[in-house]
């Protein structure tokens, strides 16, 4: 998963390699881009950082030994019960990204289409 960063997409690639080696590498990549709007994105992003200093801090030989590595990383972690301190509420959100969540009128009324927030 890339970030929004207007160097990561596999046309970043064409500055710094041949085009037929940035099309080869492009093509070894699965471009996931994340939503642009989502208050989980830090939590994610820092543990993607804590998994990239924890487990994959070293050359990793092939697919499978690194499908192994992090699975025994995320057992760890799990047993380990961390937690993230989710300090974004609810009533925050609904401040915050008020044009996100549009609201009805029902009879006389203002609500917020999603309440299930």
């Amino acid at each position: 998963m890339c970030d929004h960063l207007n160097t990561h997409t596999p046309a970043a690639l064409d500055g710094a390699f041949a085009p037929a080696e940035a099309r080869r590498l492009a093509e070894r990549f699965a471009w996931r881009d994340p939503p642009e709007h989502g208050s989980w994105l830090n939590m994610a992003e820092r543990e993607r950082s804590v998994v990239a200093r924890q487990c994959l801090d070293r050359r990793i030989p092939d697919l499978a030994t690194l499908r192994q590595e992090v699975r025994a990383w995320e057992e760890k972690r799990n047993a380990a019960v961390v937690k993230v301190d989710w300090q974004f509420t609810t009533a925050d959100a609904r401040v915050k990204l008020k044009k996100l969540y549009p609201t009805i009128e029902l009879q006389g009324t203002t609500r917020a289409l999603f309440t299930g927030m």
